[in-house]
């Protein structure tokens, strides 16, 4: 679990568990060292060389997951603190492909921690160079959960518009709104929210909502959601994904979808990815006998056209006329 969020909040979150809550293993990422601590042992410490996702911490993450599955007896489920560090997308790429960790660990989800009162203060920092996105932004854009900590410390309006410009940015993560970093787990663990069948739980208001908005979105970040009726052609969809992943990975942070193929008889196909990492597969329930066929899409980044993604989707849609020229 990925989880941008500071030593002491997490502290406190499991300060407030009770005795049934489950055995957590935290591992916080830090600027300098990497430090693997368990709840239970009080000298008990794996310690990394680097503070930077590349390459070398991606490898030693991978031998301190190794070693702590000889002790899988003794907890279940390990925290990743990525403090300091907005985006996930190198730990989660490490833990989908390598084969050993595949084996051992299911990525449950990716929660981040925003402070209410000083959200907007962040949201609003401009970058030294033009184009460039905060990390805050990256934060919210990237997240399965958000935990909206110190709500108390805001008036009701305050709340209201952050929740609102939170949900432009990303309209599929629940925001969980917390005092004193008192955040239930129940709903944090074990839900399986960073899953290909996620698109499943969206709320169907978000498409027929964006349907009716205007197409110009302030936020530098945002969520696209369409939906419409029909078949894929397989070979038009692979050949869209492929191009908008070669030339815009670095601005999807996020993507969720829900496909219905021509020639596919009643198997429903879903799909997730963060940047250029995309996994896809059919979903455990197929589609039903009378079932409408809705396409679903939900496109996570920065510099969207909403009119452009519509656009390329439906030239990607089936039709027997042009099928039978080919």
């Amino acid at each position: 679990m990925a989880i941008p969020i500071e030593t002491d909040t997490t502290q406190t979150m499991f300060a407030n568990t009770n005795a049934t809550a489950p055995l957590i293993m935290p591992i916080s990422f830090r600027s300098v060292h990497i430090v693997a601590e368990s709840m239970d042992a009080p000298e008990d410490l794996i310690t990394m060389d680097n503070g930077c996702v590349c390459c070398s911490v991606r490898g030693d993450l991978v031998r301190t997951l190794g070693q702590l599955t000889k002790r899988r007896h003794q907890f279940d489920a390990i925290l990743l603190e990525t403090t300091g560090l907005a985006d996930p997308a190198p730990i989660v790429y490490t833990l989908q492909t390598n084969s050993k960790m595949n084996e051992n660990y299911v990525l449950d989800s990716i929660v981040c921690l925003a402070d209410a009162k000083h959200l907007p203060l962040h949201l609003d920092e401009k970058k030294p160079k033009e184009g460039d996105i905060n990390e805050a932004y990256q934060q919210v854009a990237f997240a399965d959960k958000i935990l909206l900590n110190k709500v108390d410390l805001v008036t009701a309006d305050e709340k209201k518009t952050l929740l609102a410009r939170l949900a432009k940015i990303n309209k599929f993560a629940a925001v969980i709104e917390t005092e004193r970093s008192r955040a239930p787990l129940g709903e944090i663990l074990g839900l399986n929210s960073f899953r290909m069948e996620s698109i499943l739980g969206v709320d169907p208001d978000f498409f027929e909502a964006q349907e009716g908005e205007s197409h110009h979105n302030l936020e530098a970040v945002q969520s696209v959601g369409l939906q419409f009726k029909g078949n894929l052609h397989a070979q038009w969809f692979n050949m869209f994904m492929m191009d908008l992943l070669r030339d815009r990975a670095a601005d999807l942070y996020r993507t969720k979808g829900l496909l219905s193929f021509h020639g596919q008889d009643n198997v429903k196909f879903v799909f997730q990815g963060v940047h250029e990492q995309i996994n896809f597969g059919p979903a455990k329930e197929g589609w039903k006998d009378g079932e409408e066929r809705i396409n679903k899409f939900v496109f996570i980044g920065k510099n969207l056209s909403r009119d452009e993604l519509t656009k390329s989707l439906m030239d990607c849609l089936y039709k027997e006329e042009t099928t039978a020229k080919e």
